[in-house]
């Protein structure tokens, strides 16, 4: 058995590919390295197959989505740690055995990332997970080096390996056991936040999430949905209160909740006034398809049977990441009153 599978989950991306699979295999030279194609329909699997044949292929039966997909491959795959990299990422020479060397020496981290730096502007952090993952009281998402749409250029100001909330998805390396132990990535997300759905449970059964700094890749970003599509604003706003909904203790809920929903809905008249009422008609969506499902909502939040009070170990930032962004002018991780993240 292979210590390390390095896992790329691949739709229509034959071009991206060809562009960025010679990277990981000359850098991921102590781990196997496979392609769990997601029922494409531009060749890849041929490329792949004739312009990589040292890469192992998984063909999955039909599309299942970014969280389906990786379930159905890695049940597959033996392994101890499980590398989920997007088909848009640029390794670089020593990415991957620093993290592993942290995690077989902590047995209590989980899942890791390295330092995600934009492909197209290198020298600065690229917007899926930066530095390491946060979230804050109400459950928004922000990172070491990206605040909402402001991107730091890494300086090494972030070189530490630090405890995170979540690490991103386009290159999380996870523990197998611990993986499947969790029930692997909640499929009624399909895609975004599946990843830190998943790290909150961790963190909830007590293990740890890292960002190691000491490691980097650039990812290109927006090879499956663009940053501006409508589809991917709805997707974050609609998992965004799933998340929450699920692992928010009952006191914090019944004020958090509907205060997110207000929020959003902030977000939505500046999507208007900004000219993109697609958006703003996407958060809407968001809203109304979360209520719809609520019955479900419930039953998830009851199958996680660690009692809520395990939360305060959690290391969540107990302010308003949007009222320090824009009313307060922090734009920046380090302007943010967090002490020892």
């Amino acid at each position: 058995m292979n210590k390390t599978a390095v896992v790329i989950l691949n739709y229509n991306g034959r071009e991206l590919l060809r562009q960025f699979l010679p990277s990981v295999i000359q850098f991921s030279s102590s781990a196997k390295i496979i392609v769990a194609d997601n029922h494409s329909t531009d060749g890849s699997v041929d490329v792949v197959r004739s312009e990589f044949p040292s890469i192992e292929i998984i063909q999955l039966p039909r599309n299942l989505g970014y969280c389906g997909g990786y379930n159905f491959a890695l049940k597959e795959v033996e392994a101890e740690y499980y590398v989920l990299l997007n088909s848009d990422v640029e390794v670089t020479e020593g990415w991957l055995d620093p993290i592993i060397g942290l995690m077989r020496s902590n047995r209590s981290i989980a899942a890791a990332q390295p330092k995600i730096r934009s492909y197209r502007n290198q020298t600065q952090f690229e917007y899926a997970g930066a530095a390491g993952g946060f979230i804050d009281t109400l459950g928004y998402p922000f990172c070491r080096g990206r605040m909402f749409n402001s991107l730091e250029t890494d300086t090494g100001q972030y070189n530490d390996s630090i405890p995170v909330f979540w690490a991103t998805g386009a290159c999380m390396v996870v523990n197998a056991t611990i993986f499947h132990e969790m029930g692997g990535l909640d499929e009624d997300f399909f895609a975004h936040m599946e990843e830190i759905d998943l790290c909150w449970k961790l963190h909830r059964f007590g293990y740890e999430v890292y960002s190691v700094g000491k490691c980097h890749v650039y990812h290109l970003g927006g090879g499956t949905l663009s940053k501006s599509n409508p589809n991917k604003t709805y997707l974050n706003f609609r998992n965004g209160l799933s998340l929450i909904f699920r692992h928010l203790g009952p006191g914090e809920l019944t004020w958090k909740l509907p205060l997110r929903m207000v929020m959003d809905w902030c977000a939505a008249l500046s999507f208007l006034f900004a000219g993109s009422g697609k958006d703003a008609l996407a958060v809407a969506k968001a809203h109304v398809h979360f209520l719809l499902r609520l019955p479900k909502e419930f039953r998830k939040r009851k199958a996680l049977v660690v009692p809520f009070n395990d939360l305060m170990a959690v290391p969540i930032y107990r302010h308003m990441v949007v009222i320090d962004y824009f009313l307060k002018g922090r734009k920046r991780f380090t302007d943010l009153p967090i002490k020892n993240p």
